[in-house]
């Protein structure tokens, strides 16, 4: 049988492998999915996980529960030789070792994009994995606990000075749900006032959300406003040394949370290791009908699809002439690459992707959204509704769905989860402190100086050898000695006469 490889389990690659199962014949191809993590993150729900109203188990699919005739391989591709058609694969644990496949599925995705900036690898934070997501709500849930038993004063202030950089979707919405979550742990801390808070939005560019009109963007900046979050446009992010916050205005605070969400790039790993062609962005070059190569040679046997790839936008809306990284391409990218695929086994023809955005929609807190399709803007609570609607049902598989739907009714009569699970980054701290462990040897005693030193006297003088007399002329002979008289009866001791008297009633 083919054997179908899928670098990746993110959007793309889960939705090849799902169609794959679905259209693929029984024995008709092997369907093999490598990634790192065995669970597909969807990533629209990372902001929600932050502000605690998703629990974040519930916003991943599970690779091995819902991919049941696909092999999955928790581990890295670390090279792709289409010339050989082999790919390096090197799991965690266990020798690194080549995989040959047939046909290859390139759906790596994209990881965050930074820049040099000063303090930001240290410092930063992104918002590309669900661990990401819970640990920015650890952060926050902690930040508050400290700061309640600090007086007024920089070291409070720093620890309640919240910073996202980047004022796309993924950064108005993380900020947005954040401001939310700050708000409403108020109540559970009267030490802290509304004003104490200070969130800053920080975006290189004059205006944010390029995805919606003008006009949604700056009722957006007016609800922000009026939520006492500051947003910086024509902003530049100079450095962050220790949380030491420099801005290009001359601005400077100091902060102990900083989230990074200014744009993404295809994961490097993928795309620096393999001999597909790569076009200049550091994407996989690819076609129309998501086949690898040019418009006017494709590949054969290499596919590509989500954000790791370069695909063209045939509606022409795409910046640049092609597809935009979004979780909207990405699965309808992925549904149709494995019905390409498919048709290419049994020597049919593939289809062109044409994709047309039907809008876009974001959560910005509890019971606020936005919504733009077209010229239509729908904002504030209806939007919302239309917000968890949307992403809920797109969530893929019934279980999952029932998961997201069954968490916000929860919500809704109980409130958020506000527990910090900050103590699972060190799991076995607690153990440690307190488990028993081997006493040290005690230490030998030592003897006194001079001890030591008759003691080593004594031992040479018994290894030194006993010297031999030397022979010389025969001496005389030593006169022999007498033979000891036998004592009589009367002179033996009175013990030798009873032990013989014992030893004669005994024979007796």
């Amino acid at each position: 049988m083919p054997k179908i490889l899928i670098v990746g389990g993110g959007y793309a690659g889960f939705y090849t492998a799902w169609k794959l199962e679905k259209h693929l014949r029984a024995g008709e191809a092997e369907v093999t999915v490598v990634d790192p993590r065995p669970y597909m993150t969807y990533q629209p729900f990372l902001p929600e996980i932050a502000a605690g109203s998703i629990e974040p188990r519930h916003a991943v699919v599970s690779l091995r529960r819902h991919l049941k005739r696909t092999e999955v391989i928790t581990a890295k591709v670390t090279y792709i030789n289409h010339a050989e058609k082999k790919a390096t694969i090197s799991p965690e644990v266990g020798d690194t070792y080549d995989f040959e496949y047939d046909q290859v599925v390139v759906t790596g995705g994209a990881v965050s994009r930074t820049f040099p900036i000063p303090g930001l690898a240290d410092e930063g934070i992104g918002l590309k994995t669900v661990e990401e997501a819970v640990a920015i709500r650890d952060k926050v849930l902690d930040n508050f606990a400290k700061a309640a038993h600090l007086p007024a004063g920089p070291e409070r202030d720093r620890l309640l000075t919240f910073v996202v950089v980047g004022g796309g979707f993924a950064g108005i919405e993380i900020f947005a749900e954040l401001r939310s979550f700050a708000s409403d742990l108020l109540k559970y801390y009267p030490q802290i006032e509304f004003d104490d808070i200070s969130f800053h939005l920080v975006e290189a560019m004059g205006r944010i959300m390029p995805e919606v009109s003008l006009k949604t963007s700056h009722w957006v900046l007016k609800d922000l406003a009026k939520r006492g979050a500051l947003v910086h446009l024509d902003t530049q992010f100079s450095s962050c040394i220790d949380g030491n916050i420099e801005l290009s205005t001359g601005e400077k605070f100091e902060s102990d949370l900083i989230v990074w969400t200014a744009g993404v790039m295809a994961t490097p790993q993928i795309v620096r290791h393999t001999d597909l062609p790569i076009e200049e962005r550091g994407r996989v070059t690819t076609r129309a009908d998501l086949r690898v190569g040019s418009d006017d040679e494709p590949i054969e046997g290499a596919w590509a699809a989500g954000d790791v790839s370069r695909v063209p936008d045939l509606t022409g809306g795409g910046v640049g002439g092609y597809c935009v990284p979004n979780a909207q391409h990405a699965v309808r990218q992925g549904k149709l690459l494995a019905t390409n695929l498919v048709a290419v086994l049994r020597g049919e023809q593939p289809k062109d992707y044409i994709h047309k955005n039907l809008g876009a929609v974001a959560g910005l807190g509890l019971g606020t959204g936005v919504f733009q399709s077209g010229k239509i803007a729908i904002k504030g609570f209806p939007a919302w509704i239309a917000h968890r609607g949307y992403h809920g049902l797109a969530m893929p598989t019934w279980e999952r769905k029932f998961r997201v739907f069954w968490g916000w009714w929860n919500n809704f009569f109980l409130g958020r989860d506000i527990v910090s699970l900050s103590a699972v980054q060190q799991p076995r701290a607690a153990f440690e402190e307190f488990a028993a462990r081997p006493k040290p040897p005690a230490p030998a005693e030592e003897k006194p100086a001079d001890a030591a030193t008759d003691d080593k006297s004594e031992v040479m003088k018994a290894d030194k050898p006993v010297a031999k007399p030397a022979e010389s002329a025969p001496a005389e002979k030593a006169p022999a000695k007498k033979a000891p008289a036998k004592k009589s009866a009367a002179q033996k001791p009175a013990a030798s006469k009873a032990r013989e008297k014992d030893a004669a009633d005994t024979v007796a």
